[in-house]
């Protein structure tokens, strides 16, 4: 019997960016601290941030809806990693292009959630369960990541929905927090001025 041939795995490192380059979709070569590379680092960084806060959610619908928020960032990160236009027409992009309604899906997650929460009459801090403090901090990050986005749009083309999408998702890990503390019976800590 024919020993089956091994396959090489390719290796994980290339040393092209041991200059501190690395190239775009399209094939252009920037520095690492571009603008359209610290964009798209930072929504992997917020990538992975969902990751360690739904290694502490249990409820499978949040684990769920995370889980479909995590591929959109990859496609997200996929648009900003490429300065080409995204082609229409006849020559068709294998870029995945952001579209408005997937806006509109978290802005419908973000009603359902707030509807199940107290209404807020103050700034509420960070805190709670691992998973509620965990979303939190990834909150945060998309905050960044929205700021590193308007500063690139500043000078490069991006597509809008980019921006309407990570500041709605903001809003979303926000609400998302509150409502697991609520639902573990965790009593949210209320910002005052006076301590």
């Amino acid at each position: 019997m024919p020993v089956p041939k091994r396959r090489s795995k390719s290796k994980l490192y290339t040393r092209t960016g041991d200059g501190g380059e690395t190239g775009l979709f399209g094939g252009r070569r920037v520095q690492k601290d571009d603008l359209r590379v610290m964009a798209y680092g930072t929504i992997d960084e917020l990538n992975a941030a969902l990751g360690l806060a739904i290694s502490f959610i249990r409820q499978r619908t949040v684990i769920a809806r995370l889980h479909t928020i995590q591929n959109e960032l990859f496609n997200i990160g996929a648009e900003l990693a490429s300065d080409q236009p995204v082609r229409r027409g006849k020559k068709q992009s294998t870029m995945i292009q952001l579209e408005a309604s997937k806006t509109a899906w978290l802005e419908e997650l973000i009603d359902d959630y707030d509807a199940r929460v107290p209404p807020l009459r103050t700034f509420v801090l960070p805190s709670g369960t691992s998973a509620a403090s965990a979303l939190h901090l990834a909150r945060t990050v998309c905050r960044r990541a929205e700021r590193e986005v308007v500063t690139l749009a500043q000078r490069e083309s991006v597509n809008p929905a980019i921006l309407a999408y990570l500041n709605r998702l903001c809003d979303l890990l926000f609400v998302l927090a509150r409502y697991l503390n609520k639902a573990a019976r965790r009593r949210e800590l209320l910002w005052s001025k006076d301590v």
